[in-house]
Formats: C-alpha cells, structure tokens, sequence
C-alpha cells in the first residue's frame, strides 16, 4: 500500500468488514492493545508490543474495562475464600 492511497484502502476495508462511522486506522492500534491490557499483560509486555520505551505511553492502554473489574473482584473473593479456609478451626469431633 502507498500512503497515496491508503485512504480508499482503508474505506474499502471498513467496508468490507461492515464498521461505519468515523473510525480511525489508529484506532485499531488503540483496540489492540487496549484489549492486550484486558488479558492481564504487564506494562512491559504492552511497552514491548508497541515499541515504547516509556511506562507513561503504555499505560494509555491500561484503561479499565467492567469485565476486568469483574475478572480482579472474583479473583480477591477467591484469595479471601482461600485464605479463610486456612484459618479456619477444625471441625469439632476430630
């Protein structure tokens, strides 16, 4: 592709693949590594995929989405449960 006609390519793409509106080649960058984030990669993992050699360019992707919420709330409930469950007395008859 030439950066001539990149736009009709893009056009063309968005197209195909049924996405309207104002959406930017960019922003595939930005969805790519927001989701990259959501499954738990590290600032450096993130800094490595996209080339930065800053923690303050990578950490534009670390938004915080409901489900990662969701995904850190069941884990904390877990490590409670768990922790819990090694300070419980034995059960009385043993």
């Amino acid at each position: 592709m030439r950066r001539s006609n990149f736009r009709d390519d893009w056009t063309a793409a968005r197209t195909k693949a049924c996405v309207s509106g104002n959406v930017h080649f960019h922003d595939l960058r930005h969805t790519g590594n927001t989701l990259a984030s959501s499954t738990g990669a590290s600032t450096r993992e993130l800094m490595t995929r996209m080339g930065h050699s800053t923690t303050r360019a990578a950490l534009i992707y670390q938004h915080m989405t409901s489900d990662r919420d969701q995904h850190i709330a069941g884990k904390l409930g877990e490590m409670v449960r768990q922790a819990r469950k090694g300070s419980d007395p034995p059960p009385s008859g043993t």
